[in-house]
């Protein structure tokens, strides 16, 4: 790992806008960014079919090979190693987890979610950040970006919120939203999208000590 490597993790509710701040975030730093592409890359790396951690992304334990039985794809690549017929959350979240320390020891790179920050705990040059939003103001952004209606907006925020929560609360035994989890907590709704961007990069920068030359 080089010395000035370092990595930021986004934990966000549901229509905050932490994908899309972590995006751009990342494009302005130049570095990587993996969101929902860190499940294509654990299937790469351990042979199982990607579907099986689509299936476990951010869910706590439980076994998840028992619902694809009669499945008409395979549990599976052509790559597979010999897993046991008894997979869970916990084996995936290890996998996926081996996946995500790789990347932090090989370059810089923003994660969001999945429990990056308490897997990289170790890591000595990490910016954890939590982004929310009020409830009004995610909804509205749902609505507008995946065509729900109000009440199937709040149905949909409620669930995802609670499956996050519980799914980190378990694999890190930390509260998840909770400002001392965190480095940083910001409302995304009081500066908008791309002054909380910057807002941010200038901590990122101060923290980390990322100063031009």
């Amino acid at each position: 790992m080089k010395d000035n490597h370092f990595v930021i993790n986004i934990g966000r509710q549901l229509g905050s806008g932490g994908r899309e701040i972590g995006t751009k975030l990342a494009e302005k730093l130049g570095i990587s960014f993996y969101d929902k592409e860190l499940i294509n890359l654990a299937s790469k790396e351990s042979g199982l079919c990607k579907e099986l951690f689509e299936k476990a992304d951010e869910k706590p334990s439980q076994t998840v090979v028992g619902s694809f039985l009669g499945a008409r794809f395979s549990l599976f690549t052509d790559a597979s190693v010999p897993y046991a017929n008894y997979l869970s959350n916990d084996t995936l979240f290890k996998i996926q987890s081996d996946v995500i320390r790789d990347l932090a020891a090989k370059q810089s790179c923003i994660f969001v979610g999945r429990c990056a920050d308490y897997i990289l705990r170790d890591f000595p040059r990490c910016v954890n950040v939590f982004i929310s939003a009020p409830t009004e103001d995610r909804v509205k952004r749902l609505c507008a970006t995946e065509n729900l209606s109000e009440e199937e907006a709040k149905e949909v925020i409620r669930r995802t919120d609670k499956k996050r929560s519980e799914y980190y609360n378990y694999y890190s035994y930390k509260t998840w939203g909770a400002a001392e989890t965190y480095h940083l907590c910001i409302d995304s709704s009081i500066l908008g999208m791309n002054e909380t961007i910057l807002f941010i990069e200038e901590f990122a920068k101060k923290k980390l000590k990322l100063f031009p030359k």
